[in-house]
């Protein structure tokens, strides 16, 4: 009997407690949409307004095209800030990070997200007969 309620205590513990990863189209949809995804990338389209956050999520390994000027305020998982600025039409690559983001402007930001996938592409076999 005690057994029994140990394991529905922890089952129900686990149930409550979030998830590790937070995705962010989970965590905040109205300001990320998903505009592509297969086994290998995932891309999704952000749109903050001046002066809104995206509340704690995480990226795997990406890359982030900025369609706007950016001055954000992003809050990282432990707790430290850093303010962050990009041009419209600049490219980077990010590795995977936790953060929560707050758009600094008074002007909306949009960016297009490409997040990597771990697992590798697969051979093509006729583009490997052409190189040849």
């Amino acid at each position: 009997m005690r057994r029994a309620l140990f394991l529905a205590a922890v089952l129900v513990c686990l149930a409550a407690s979030p998830a590790t990863a937070q995705d962010s189209v989970r965590v905040d949809a109205k300001h990320n949409k998903v505009e592509f995804e297969n086994d290998q990338v995932r891309v999704l389209r952000t749109h903050v307004a001046p002066k809104e956050s995206i509340p704690m999520h995480e990226h795997p390994a990406n890359i982030v095209i900025w369609l706007t000027d950016s001055r954000n305020k992003v809050t990282l998982a432990d707790g430290t800030t850093q303010e962050r600025q990009s041009k419209a039409g600049s490219v980077s690559y990010r590795p995977s990070e936790k953060h929560a983001v707050q758009n600094m402007s008074d002007k909306d930001y949009e960016v297009i997200i490409v997040e990597l996938k771990a697992k590798p592409a697969a051979t093509n076999p006729v583009a490997k007969k052409q190189g040849k």
